[in-house]
């Protein structure tokens, strides 16, 4: 029996998540392409729900410890093989630099789980690859350094936003033991980690794109008349920089005369109070909250929708999306899009071309609202050319190529 384990080890930070289906996506698209790979994640599940690509994914998951002290056994007998590694000493050096400018409890277990890492990996891996730049990358670095090894990275939105700009460049320099390469999904983040990096060609533009095999071809809809009922779709977690709130806001501004329902899918730690919000507005009977979804169920109930909204908007903390991929999932479907010029959302729709692009104060959102219900055939075309860029621009298979050849070249250390 052939019990050769794979070469590339992926590190994320939770596995399975319903909000992060690019991450299966491209991961079932690795391994169609011929990558062999095990999953380390440094959290349980907490979704009750997956997704079906979840369970074509033939990949071994190893969880490593989420929390320290609940698997202190496991932990101590790690750290004593990782001890024992040749070039631990450089990795807990970095560390220690890291933790005197980072003095937090997440920093420390961020080590404790590269010497898990570290100790387990299997001697048949070659490099490692994290998606996102902040934890997931701290521990594959620090457990590279330590078996000698490559890592690469997958950076989307917050780990890019909200961490600081010196860890950003210690993990683009190979003066300091950073990426081999790095992928990022959007234009604007890739530009910005580019002037960031010792070399630009460290990083790569990978558009996630869309495996369109696994979607239905869009409904025939139904023509709508400006004053018909509308129902508008939202997914997307419940926090601050999807700007639900404010859209909460912006739906309590339309017109008594217009016949309207929100649906809302998506779990996060702001229901409560922007369920409160509609209540205290006076439009919780005309709000459906289904919680957090599997895909089917998303695609279902974007095949009955009339416009698609995602008020997406900067953060306190500077936390912002990258380039959702539910717009390209709303795309598919020739679901009409509403949503706000936000980080790299024009790179997919130009305002009045692919769809609407609002501020994201209430009082112009609730202006596109009632744009997009009175004008009911401009937002098909809208939704139709939406469509045809994502067909052409925006398919999976140019990111998944160019991420393998990286890889490849990673792993055979060219």
């Amino acid at each position: 029996m052939n019990t050769c384990r794979p070469p590339l080890a992926v590190v994320v930070k939770g596995w399975p998540r319903l909000s992060e289906t690019f991450i299966a996506q491209e991961l079932a698209a690795l391994e169609a392409a011929g990558h062999a790979l095990e999953i380390w994640p440094l959290r349980h599940p907490t979704d009750v729900k997956r997704h079906p690509l979840h369970t074509q994914i033939k990949a071994k998951v190893n969880y490593l410890p989420e929390y320290l002290h609940e698997e202190p056994e496991r932990v101590w007998q790690a750290r004593a093989v990782a001890q024992q590694l040749p070039k631990y000493g450089e990795a807990y050096e970095i560390w220690r630099a890291d933790l005197r400018r980072d003095p937090t409890p997440n920093r420390i277990r961020r080590f404790g789980q590269a010497c898990v890492l570290a100790a387990e990996l299997p001697d048949e891996v070659l490099g490692l690859y994290a998606h996102f730049l902040h934890t997931p990358s701290s521990v594959a670095r620090y457990a590279a350094i330590m078996r000698g090894l490559p890592w690469s990275f997958s950076a989307h939105a917050k780990d890019i936003w909200t961490s600081p700009d010196w860890e950003l460049k210690e993990k683009l320099s190979a003066a300091h033991h950073g990426a081999d390469f790095g992928a990022t999904c959007t234009g604007f983040g890739a530009r910005h980690l580019q002037e960031l990096a010792d070399t630009p060609d460290r990083v790569d533009l990978v558009y996630h794109g869309l495996d369109l095999t696994r979607f239905p071809p869009p409904p025939e809809r139904k023509p709508r008349l400006p004053y018909d009922p509308i129902h508008f779709m939202s997914v997307g977690r419940l926090v601050e920089k999807k700007g639900f709130d404010r859209l909460i806001a912006a739906l309590a501004l339309l017109p008594t005369g217009l016949d309207w329902h929100w649906t809302h899918i998506g779990g996060g730690g702001l229901s409560d109070l922007l369920q409160g919000m509609a209540e205290d507005a006076g439009i919780a009977s005309r709000i459906t909250w289904r919680g957090a979804c599997d895909q089917p169920e998303v695609v279902a109930a974007m095949r009955t929708s009339d416009v698609f909204v995602l008020p997406s908007r900067v953060a306190a903390d500077g936390d912002r999306d990258g380039l959702p991929n539910v717009l390209m999932e709303a795309a598919s479907q020739a679901l009409p899009m509403l949503s706000t010029p936000v980080s790299a959302i024009p790179e997919f729709i130009d305002h009045g071309t692919h769809g609407l692009l609002s501020e994201d104060s209430p009082e112009a959102l609730a202006e596109s609202l009632l744009y997009a219900a009175r004008q009911p055939q401009k937002l098909a075309e809208m939704a139709g050319a939406a469509l045809v860029r994502l067909r052409t621009d925006f398919g999976m298979d140019p990111g998944i190529a160019q991420l393998s050849k990286r890889l490849n070249a990673m792993l055979q250390g060219s």
